[in-house]
């Protein structure tokens, strides 16, 4: 190995900056403040933005109409993912937690493969080649650890590219995130650690979560850059982050982005949040909500009006549609459920041969699946699917 320097540079000062904010709650630029972005390229984010909350919230419905499993919304907080994934590029990674549909979506994910992940079949966490994106991670902040593998390894092939790694405020009591932002602080690799503070760790609040003023400052500790924003603010959470990846690919310097935002649904379709939390708190952030501050603001800047919702909210329908359709078609082929062997390593080893063998035993002459076409070699009938298909 190479002798590098893991010193930080001189002119570093491992402090806080106050919270960086670009748009007020009315979606006014406070302070005098400059858009960090043209009215064209605003209005493309917020395009994905409502995209994502549409789909959303379709998810939400077909989860209770029982045509997908449980999975976690990122209702309200578009802003935190859209905007940062909108200052990196394809030569980035993206790292997800499992509350980061919306970004997924940015970078291209097909709605189809969110769906089939959400019906439970693995196929959907496939990626295109080339494509420098992981799929899912459900281990609580166990993806700080590949996001900072990841810049290591691009470090040492001198790759430009950085890797950003969302979590939430429940994850930062992790130890290892803790840990991977240590690693990345001594040995200079160029991560971008995004807490999405959405104030709930499932029940536990963020009052109870951690002693410290803000999460941004545990980045002091590990010797690397803290920054909160709001991240409501698509704005701030984009200049936060174009920021942070210029500074990784010129000097390894990881930073950690505290986006304070709020989990405005359930912590996933197994949740009741009613249960922990009062209307009141909820009553008081949609006021702050990310989508309807950006539509104020590209109102108020003459580029944006109802008319244009109103076919934007159509197309998105018209898409979800066709993915559903697409989905579903491939959940009523009967797929193999013997293949999420196949697909474990690169040559499957004699341990996991004979568990495959083993399942295929267990499997024989059982129906595991519950499409139409399962369901007729059961002899029973899929009206209940088509029904609901037929309200939707």
């Amino acid at each position: 190995m190479s002798k590098e320097s893991t010193e930080p540079q001189e002119g570093w000062v491992f402090e806080i900056p106050p919270r960086l904010r670009f748009l007020d709650e009315e979606g006014a630029l406070v302070g005098g403040a400059e858009p960090p972005m043209s009215d064209a390229k605003a209005v493309e984010l917020y395009g994905h933005m409502v995209r994502a909350r549409i789909f959303d919230d379709r998810l939400l419905k077909l989860q209770r109409q029982g045509r997908i499993g449980t999975f976690a919304p990122s209702f309200g907080q578009e802003a935190c993912q859209v905007g940062s994934m909108a200052a990196l590029g394809p030569q980035d990674w993206f790292v997800p937690a499992f509350r980061e549909a919306a970004a997924a979506l940015y970078r291209g994910a097909p709605m189809k493969s969110i769906l089939m992940y959400a019906m439970g079949f693995e196929e959907g966490s496939a990626t295109p080649p080339g494509a420098r994106d992981l799929p899912v991670s459900i281990p609580v902040g166990g993806q700080a650890a590949h996001a900072v593998g990841l810049a290591w390894a691009m470090k040492r092939k001198k790759d430009k590219g950085i890797a950003i790694v969302f979590f939430g405020d429940g994850a930062s009591s992790e130890g290892i995130v803790y840990e991977s932002m240590n690693f990345a602080g001594v040995l200079r690799t160029p991560v971008v650690f995004f807490c999405q503070n959405n104030q709930w760790a499932i029940s536990t609040p963020r009052r109870i979560q951690t002693a410290s003023e803000t999460i941004a400052q545990k980045a002091v500790a590990a010797g690397i850059r803290g920054i909160q924003v709001d991240g409501n603010d698509l704005f701030a959470v984009y200049a936060a982050t174009k920021e942070a990846a210029e500074i990784g690919r010129s000097s390894g310097m990881s930073t950690l982005i505290e986006g304070i935002t709020f989990r405005r649904g359930v912590h996933t379709t197994a949740d009741d949040p009613s249960v922990y939390r009062t209307k009141a708190e909820e009553d008081a952030w949609v006021k702050r909500d990310p989508v309807d501050r950006m539509r104020k603001y590209l109102t108020a800047r003459g580029v944006w009006s109802d008319k244009e919702q109103d076919a934007l909210e159509s197309r998105i329908n018209a898409e979800i549609q066709q993915a559903v359709a697409e989905a579903e078609a491939f959940r009523d082929s009967d797929p193999d459920p013997l293949a999420m062997f196949d697909h474990t390593v690169a040559e499957m080893d004699p341990y996991l041969a004979r568990q495959k063998e083993e399942a295929r035993a267990a499997l024989s002459g059982r129906a595991v699946l519950q499409g139409a076409t399962a369901q007729k070699k059961q002899g029973g009938s899929s009206s209940v699917v088509g029904e609901l298909q037929e309200a939707e």
